[in-house]
């Protein structure tokens, strides 16, 4: 079938973006499902900082890929043995798909999948290979997602149905910033009752993880930016208090738990040395392949601190994103205050420039016929 996407043809164009393009609006032939794939009609999709460090070099991946891994949409087709979902129904994408069989599987989310991982830094879906093609030419998947599209077929693996009350922007968010950010404070940070938590970098990710640690209310909730509008922003979601990194390093704080949301050495930094005694560091943020930290081990030791590293918040998806969806739906968890924005796909380079300016927490595109 013909589909419309959103495609990177070059890694590390100048920015800005809206001028130098390196995501092109493309027409491109999608294969049907094959054994255990599933067909979706996308309905929203959200920008990530991970779709941004393809973008810029960050995280490199073969191209030409179809970006996008924070989405959602309605089933349309299933491939053979496919019989637990069915077509119409809402699901969300996960952008880490797990086979359940290999040994990290059976670490209950602490660990990526391995052929999961090696399918996505392949840009290849789990079930192996690619399904889109462009003049002839195969185009690769983000994540095994390729979420920024009208349609897209995706591994079984990679997708866990919500229901149909959940709208398709807060269902997309569901699936990467709050899976991620909701899954560093509750599986990889697991604050005690009376345990403060404090979150480094309100970006998507960083405020999904503060909305999630008010919503569990076990301890107070501090926010640390650098930016005033997102310091105001958390203000408004609940946080007990919230500083610039500089205002928290001199204030003192110390608290159990800290998750790092940003992807930055010096926001890492900041959140090891915000962590009291006995507490755990969390990081969440992806930097640069280059990027380095420097730390005090005595601090670790005399000091009995522990760092731990969360890729997709320690989750498994098929358990996390209902739980993510019932709280929303019991009103503790306001995911809708994440999104900054709605736009359409052909403003794909500029909502690039966008993050990458810290000027948004989560853009999210609307297809045709998709409501806010």
């Amino acid at each position: 079938m013909k589909i419309t996407g959103a495609v990177l043809e070059e890694i590390g164009r100048e920015r800005p973006y809206a001028e130098t393009k390196p995501i092109t609006i493309s027409q491109l032939d999608l294969d049907p499902p094959g054994p255990g794939e599933v067909l979706v009609r996308m309905e929203a999709a959200g920008i990530c900082h991970s779709d941004l460090s393809v973008v810029n070099g960050n995280r490199p991946r073969p191209v030409p890929m179809l970006l996008g891994h924070e989405a959602a949409g309605i089933v349309e087709q299933l491939g053979d043995g496919v019989d637990d979902i069915h077509p119409g129904q809402r699901v969300v994408m996960a952008f880490l798909p797990r086979c359940g069989v290999c040994k990290n599987c059976l670490t209950d989310g602490k660990l990526p999948c391995i052929p999961g991982t090696e399918a996505n830094t392949a840009g290849r879906l789990l079930t192996g290979g690619e399904r889109l093609h462009r003049d002839g030419e195969k185009v690769f998947h983000h994540l095994g997602v390729s979420g920024f599209a009208t349609h897209a077929v995706v591994d079984r693996r990679s997708i866990v149905p919500v229901g149909s009350d959940i709208p398709p922007a807060v269902a997309a968010v569901l699936g990467c910033a709050v899976l991620t950010g909701g899954g560093a404070v509750i599986n990889a940070g697991a604050p005690a009752v009376g345990d403060d938590v404090a979150v480094v970098g309100l970006g998507g990710v960083g405020m999904a993880a503060l909305i999630t640690a008010i919503s569990l209310g076990r301890g107070g909730v501090i926010g640390v930016d650098a930016l005033p509008d997102k310091l105001r922003r958390a203000t408004e979601l609940g946080a007990t208090a919230v500083y610039t990194p500089q205002e928290a390093l001199d204030a003192g704080v110390k608290v159990p738990v800290v998750v790092e949301a940003a992807g930055h050495p010096r926001a890492f930094e900041t959140a090891v040395k915000l962590t009291g005694v006995g507490g755990k560091t969390v990081t969440v943020g992806l930097p640069a392949p280059g990027a380095d930290s420097t730390i005090s081990p005595l601090g670790l030791t005399a000091e009995a601190r522990t760092i731990q590293g969360s890729y997709l918040g320690s989750a498994v998806p098929s358990r996390d994103i209902p739980t993510y969806a019932q709280l929303w739906r019991d009103g503790k968890l306001p995911v809708d205050a994440l999104i900054s924005s709605t736009i359409a796909l052909d403003d794909i380079n500029a909502a690039m420039d966008a993050l990458a300016d810290g000027r948004a927490v989560r853009q999210v595109i609307l297809f045709d016929g998709t409501s806010a």
